[in-house]
C-alpha cells in the first residue's frame, strides 16, 4: 500500500497523482498505465471498488471518519489531489508543448509506452496458448481502436454523461487512452480542452471578484457541460472498479495479458511520425465543429527520412524508455524498504 502518513509519502502520491492526470490528457496514453507502472494500479481499483453501498451507509449515518478510512480515503484525496492540479498546470504546459514539438512529445511518450510493455512483459510468467491468444487478440483491438475516423462533436447533456462514462476507461484500464476514445466520439476539444479552459477563466475571474460569467451564457454552458461529463465520469470510475476487482481477482493472468496487448496496440496512436488529416467540404473547404476547431478525420503515418529531427526523435524514445525503467528501479527500492 502506497505511504500516505510521511509528508514524503504524501508528495510522492500527489506527483503520481500529476503524472496520472496529464498521462490521461494525452490522446493515445493511459493514466492506467502510469498507476500499473508506478504500482498502485490495484490498490486504486480496490479503494474506488469501496465506494459501495456500505460506503454510502456510514455517510448518512454521519460516521465520517469510518467512511473515510474505509474508502481509503487518504490514497484517494492525495492521488485525485494530483490529477486535478495537472490538468491546470501540465495539461496547459503539454498542449504547448505538443503545439510546439509535437514529434518530440509524441516520441517521449511512444518510448514510455514501449518501456512500460517491457516493464509488464519481463515479470509476466504465465505464458499458455490460451494467454498468447488473448494477447494477440488485444492487440488488434487495440491496433483497430486507433485507425477508427472520429465522429462530429456532440454537446448533447446525454451524450456527454456518457463521454465520461467512457472516458475513465483510460484511468481504470491500462492500454486504453480515454482522451483518444473522446476524439473517436468527437468530444475531445469540447471536453477536455474548452470545458477546463471555461472552468480555468472562471476560477480566475472569481479569484479577483468579478462574477460577470453568470450573465455570459455560452460560459454557463459550458460550465455545465464540464459538471455533467464529471459525473459521467464519476459514475465510470465506480462502476469500472468493480467490475476490474473482479476480473483482477478471478482472472488476473488474462486480464494482465490483456492490458500488455492493449498498450501494444495504442502504440498506433503514438506513433510520433503522422500527419492529422482534418475533414473537409466537397469543394476543399476545411469543415469545424461549434466552437470553430477543426474537424479531424484521421492521422496518416509515415516512416519518416533519416536526418537531425529523426535522430532526436529517437533519443526521446529512448529517454522515455529509460525514464519507466528508473521508476521501476525507484519502486523496487521503496517495495524493499517498506
Amino acid at each position: 500500500m502506497e505511504n500516505t502518513k510521511t509528508l514524503k509519502g504524501k508528495l510522492f502520491l500527489i506527483l503520481k497523482g500529476l503524472a496520472m492526470g496529464a498521462a490521461n490528457k494525452v490522446p493515445g496514453v493511459s493514466g492506467g498505465v502510469v498507476a500499473f507502472v508506478a504500482g498502485f494500479y490495484e490498490e486504486f481499483i480496490y479503494s474506488l471498488k469501496r465506494i459501495n453501498g456500505k460506503a454510502f451507509s456510514l455517510l448518512i449515518k454521519g460516521q465520517f471518519k469510518s467512511f473515510f478510512e474505509y474508502i481509503n480515503g487518504s490514497f484517494l484525496c492525495l492521488l485525485f489531489s494530483g490529477v486535478l492540479i495537472s490538468y491546470f498546470s501540465i495539461s496547459k504546459l503539454l498542449d504547448y508543448l505538443i503545439l510546439n514539438y509535437e514529434i518530440y512529445v509524441w516520441s517521449l511518450f511512444f518510448g514510455m509506452i514501449l518501456g512500460s510493455i517491457y516493464y509488464m512483459a519481463k515479470d509476466f510468467k504465465a505464458w499458455s496458448s490460451s494467454t498468447f491468444i488473448t494477447l494477440i487478440a488485444s492487440i488488434l483491438i487495440g491496433l483497430s481502436i486507433s485507425f477508427l475516423s472520429p465522429a462530429k462533436e456532440n454537446s448533447n447533456l446525454f451524450f456527454v454523461f456518457f463521454c465520461g462514462i467512457i472516458s475513465v476507461s483510460g484511468m481504470t484500464l491500462p492500454g486504453f487512452s480515454g482522451s483518444f476514445i473522446l476524439i473517436l466520439l468527437g468530444n475531445y476539444v469540447l471536453l477536455l480542452v474548452d470545458a477546463v479552459n471555461a472552468l480555468y477563466d472562471t476560477f480566475s475571474e472569481i479569484l479577483i471578484g468579478d462574477f460577470s460569467f453568470l450573465n455570459n451564457d455560452p460560459r454557463i454552458n459550458m460550465l455545465i457541460i464540464l459538471v455533467v461529463f464529471t459525473l459521467g465520469s464519476i459514475v465510470g470510475l465506480v462502476t469500472f472498479s468493480h467490475l476490474l476487482s473482479y476480473i483482477l481477482k478471478h482472472y488476473k493472468n488474462s486480464t494482465i495479458v490483456s492490458i500488455i496487448g492493449f498498450i501494444t496496440g495504442s502504440l498506433g496512436v503514438v506513433w510520433p511520425w503522422k500527419e492529422t488529416i482534418f475533414k473537409t467540404e466537397p469543394n476543399g473547404t476545411l469543415l469545424l465543429d461549434s466552437t470553430g476547431e477543426k474537424i479531424i478525420q484521421n492521422y496518416q503515418r509515415y516512416i519518416p527520412e533519416l536526418n537531425i529531427e529523426t535522430y532526436y526523435a529517437i533519443g526521446y524514445i529512448i529517454l522515455g524508455f529509460v525514464i519507466v525503467l528508473v521508476l521501476e528501479i525507484y519502486g523496487n527500492k521503496q517495495k524493499q524498504h517498506a
